[in-house]
């Protein structure tokens, strides 16, 4: 895919306005509830899901890192880097989390990454600058919500965090990644107010994928 978004960060010509913030793209499931293989890669309205995250996403944060777990030539195409799990036995979406910190620390100038999962495509715009908004004393970690439930993959991560992730994670009981928001002090920014659709529709199965088709097609 050479989506022209992708070609203006490979020639340097285009920057997300929260330049301190990284992308994370979590793909590192393994999409038991769609048979198996890379939902990421899944067509919606005739384009990778994948695709459509990439463009939502990298025009709120820089750089973007998409964590996948084996080959990563599968993704050669999008154009950006791939990093695997850091912590090794598909432990969730932690492990990933802990991987876009780490990469973020070695590969950028970010105080921040943004996570969201590889099967949300219809994030919202304004998702990292209302994130980061809600920084502050009284928060070092701050995720999303909406229809009231909270979305922890969802998130705003201070990079300076990844050597207390990586402890907490030495514990084979510390797989949560609600267990670990609710270790640390954080907020929750409510996306109630994004119109009719859920904005953090995720596709799990092949309804899931019928439905945000539909969606994509303006249906």
């Amino acid at each position: 895919m050479a989506d022209a978004v992708i070609e203006t960060w490979r020639t340097g010509q285009a920057r997300a306005p929260h330049s301190r913030v990284a992308g994370v793209i979590l793909a590192g499931g393994l999409s038991r509830r769609l048979g198996g293989g890379d939902k990421a890669l899944l067509e919606l309205g005739g384009r990778p899901m994948l695709g459509r995250i990439i463009e939502r996403l990298g025009e709120q944060a820089w750089p973007l890192v998409l964590n996948a777990n084996g080959d990563p030539a599968r993704f050669a195409g999008f154009g950006l880097p791939v990093v695997a799990d850091s912590v090794e036995g598909f432990v969730g979406p932690l492990a990933g989390i802990l991987a876009g910190l780490l990469w973020a620390r070695e590969h950028s100038d970010a105080s921040w990454i943004a996570t969201v999962p590889a099967d949300t495509p219809f994030l919202p715009r304004n998702l990292v600058g209302r994130l980061f908004a809600s920084l502050g004393a009284a928060a070092e970690i701050v995720i999303a919500g909406s229809r009231e439930r909270t979305h922890p993959v969802i998130g705003l991560w201070p990079v300076a965090l990844a050597d207390d992730l990586a402890q907490w994670l030495l514990d084979d009981a510390h797989r949560n990644v609600g267990g670990w928001v609710e270790s640390r002090v954080a907020a929750v920014v409510d996306f109630q107010d994004e119109g009719r659709f859920d904005p953090f529709f995720n596709v799990n199965t092949p309804e899931d994928a019928i439905v945000a088709a539909r969606r994509a097609a303006g249906r």
